[in-house]
């Protein structure tokens, strides 16, 4: 079934201002972004909408749409939740998992964040070898760039995220409680914008990726309070990290 004008609106904005595409405090006007979809200004009325109930915009009176920005005390207030919502999930998991798909999670993130200190190393280097990257719907080619350093960097961290999404999608299959699940998914879309922002530092991620490998392995053995120890480990260290990219002027992701 084709999807609606709508959704493809919606998810098209949505992709664009979690990668910082579209950076925040941009105005979405209707007509602009009608001729820039493709679509009639009702779909994207709706898109906007959506996107509004998400949080990732916000009405600016006669002025139409703004991306919401992004602040200290947004992300301190978005970590203070998912402490909670994350720690319990890992627990649940860790009780529940199917050992196998963990430790293979947790193998993967390990040679991601062998890949991510080499090109830290380097400044650049290959990208996270096809046994570890996973493909992402609607991925589309692009070209490279002549200096041959921002496209590859910005792929690597892309197949990092992917891996993220993984491990994600394998603690809510183990889980089994839909409210906690429902409560997680809407934290989840302004959470990957904040983790957005340490997408041009492949240090960081490099010490992201084995905090998820930590949590992965604790799940696959089954053990619940080092699960919830090593997410609220690496909750701490990734709102450290957004806090120092925040204080920094970030330019807009080509």
């Amino acid at each position: 079934m084709a999807q609606r004008a709508s959704d493809l609106a919606y998810a098209r904005l949505r992709a664009d201002i979690v990668d910082w595409r579209i950076p925040p405090g941009t105005v979405l006007a209707e007509t602009e972004l009608s001729v820039r979809l493709g679509v009639s200004r009702t779909p994207i009325r709706e898109a906007l909408g959506r996107l509004v109930a998400d949080g990732l915009a916000a009405p600016q009176g006669g002025r139409g749409v703004m991306v919401t920005e992004v602040s200290l005390e947004d992300a301190r207030n978005l970590f203070d939740v998912r402490v909670g919502l994350d720690g319990r999930a890992a627990a649940l998991a860790a009780h529940r998992a199917d050992r196998a798909v963990f430790d293979d999670l947790a193998d993967r993130l390990r040679t991601a964040a062998e890949v991510l200190n080499r090109a830290a190393d380097q400044d650049r280097g290959p990208h996270i070898p096809d046994s570890v990257a996973v493909p992402r719907p609607g991925d589309v080619p692009q070209p490279a760039d002549p200096a041959g350093m921002s496209d590859g960097n910005h792929e690597r961290a892309d197949d990092y995220y992917a891996l993220v999404g993984l491990l994600d999608e394998a603690i809510d299959t183990s889980v089994g409680n839909p409210h906690l699940l429902e409560a997680q998914r809407r934290l989840r879309t302004q959470l990957t914008r904040l983790r957005r922002l340490a997408r041009d530092n492949p240090r960081r991620l490099a010490a992201s990726a084995l905090e998820h490998a930590a949590i992965a392995e604790a799940i696959a053995g089954g053990d619940a309070d080092l699960a919830v120890a090593a997410t609220r480990l690496h909750l701490a260290n990734a709102l450290a990290g957004i806090t120092t990219a925040i204080a920094v002027p970030r330019e807009t992701v080509r």
